[in-house]
């Protein structure tokens, strides 16, 4: 199984390794006759460690669809990597907001916020007591 340099470096970069890769030649469904559904030009890769399974037919040729599909399983990867990424980075910041101190400002504003509740609650009587 030879892939293209480009292809080979996107999964060096992910740290993926291509023989976690199961490739089948499968035939085809859908419209085109008889000829999409005797030939084995459907190309399905299943990546073993995520169990993320990628088809193509996109294409008449096999070696065209192998490596289109090589392209749309390296795409997938990267996305779900990059959401990893982005999830934790996320709540790295959410968790960096929720602990920060207050401003000086946001102080302030508190502080009158409480004098006015208790100036509200203060205007309150006793019930009964007239």
């Amino acid at each position: 199984m030879t892939l293209p340099q480009s292809l080979q470096a996107r999964f060096q970069r992910l740290l993926l390794d291509p023989s976690s890769v199961v490739e089948r030649f499968v035939k085809g469904t859908g419209p085109g006759g008889q000829k999409i559904n005797k030939t084995s030009s459907t190309v399905a890769l299943l990546h073993l460690p995520t169990g993320l399974e990628v088809r193509c037919q996109a294409e008449r040729s096999q070696s065209a669809n192998r490596e289109r599909a090589w392209e749309l399983l390296a795409d997938k990867l990267e996305s779900r990597a990059r959401a990893q990424v982005d999830s934790a980075r996320q709540e790295l910041e959410a968790n960096r907001r929720r602990n920060r101190q207050k401003s000086y400002g946001q102080k302030v504003r508190m502080i009158q916020t409480k004098r006015l509740r208790a100036k509200h609650k203060a205007s309150r009587g006793r019930v009964g007591d007239e």
